[in-house]
């Protein structure tokens, strides 16, 4: 099983932004638990802070891989083109926010790309991309 996370703009900075929000550890740290948990899935990883770039991710591994879980940051309230690019490619993808995305400022409220999804997890800090890895199971 080959399952591709996406991670969108200002997350390369996760451990040391807004540590209240976000938290205290780095993606990669995470990143690497998760591979020893779950090592019989080949598990990628990518970040950018460029729209294009997150769209490329989709369209390269969205018709091959197993599953997707992208955390589009603040592109998932702005970006008509990311939610068009999952509408578009074959493989499923969750949806991932670190931070409970309702208990925030009103314009996080809304998902654009949340729709094409195959769900949506919201507020259960890194631990939501365990959940959503789980959903491939």
């Amino acid at each position: 099983m080959k399952i591709q996370i996406i991670n969108g703009p200002n997350l390369n900075l996760l451990g040391v932004r807004e540590k209240s929000i976000y938290g205290d550890s780095s993606f990669e740290t995470y990143f690497e638990e998760l591979r020893t948990k779950y090592s019989i899935i080949e598990l990628e990883y990518f970040q950018s802070n460029v729209e294009g770039e997150i769209i490329n991710k989709l369209h390269e591994v969205g018709f091959s891989y197993d599953g997707i879980i992208l955390n589009a940051g603040a592109y998932t309230h702005t970006s008509v083109a990311i939610s068009d690019a999952i509408a578009g490619i074959k493989t499923p993808v969750v949806e991932v926010h670190i931070s409970n995305i309702y208990a925030r400022e009103e314009y996080r409220h809304v998902s654009l790309t949340g729709k094409n999804c195959k769900g949506v997890l919201t507020g259960f800090g890194l631990n939501g991309y365990r959940l959503a890895l789980e959903s491939f199971l």
